[in-house]
């Protein structure tokens, strides 16, 4: 379990910093605002222009949760996996809380990052009254746990539909 997670680690950390750099030069500053403000101001979200860096953040987001198809180090579809024998009731609810407030913060990110974070999907259109102005009516909050839930559900999804590989194939 420790080289599995090892070589996992190092298989996605790099591509996954990449990908936030790629981001950080487009909005010119390190501030999760910033970025935002960054992609109201270019008129389009960075996931268009950044579609590549995009593909690489969210795949490595994938590996950064443990979850299928990348859940290598503790490989829950087998017979006996690690902490499933050595907790049970509230330390293993915690493991379990811990694993999904991880999906939480990725996907926050990338929907920071990629997706324009409070913003409706088409900011520059909202000016002029005669383009999209009921999504100017939906308020910020939503607009940015939409987006959330969107990605967490992908995360379930692909928890569901893909097997899992092999660290030599993560690799």
């Amino acid at each position: 379990g420790g080289l599995r997670s090892a070589a996992q680690m190092v298989s996605y950390e790099v591509p996954l910093g990449f990908a936030i750099v790629a981001v950080l030069l487009m909005a010119g500053s390190l501030s999760l605002v910033d970025i935002v403000e960054a992609q109201r101001d270019m008129g389009v979200w960075f996931v268009f222009p950044g579609i590549l860096a995009f593909g690489l953040y969210f795949v490595c987001g994938v590996a950064e949760t443990d979850r299928n198809p990348f859940d290598l180090p503790e490989a829950e579809s087998e017979l006996v996996a690690g902490f499933h024998t050595e907790y049970s009731g509230m330390k293993f609810a915690l493991f379990f809380l811990a694993e999904y407030a991880n999906m939480l913060v990725v996907s926050s990110l990338a929907v920071i990052f990629f997706f324009g974070g409070w913003l409706p999907p088409f900011p520059n259109l909202l000016a002029p009254v005669w383009a999209l102005p009921v999504l100017g009516w939906i308020p910020p909050f939503v607009w940015y746990a939409a987006k959330v839930a969107f990605f967490i559900v992908l995360y379930i999804w692909f928890r569901g539909t893909f097997p899992r590989y092999r660290f030599d194939q993560l690799m």
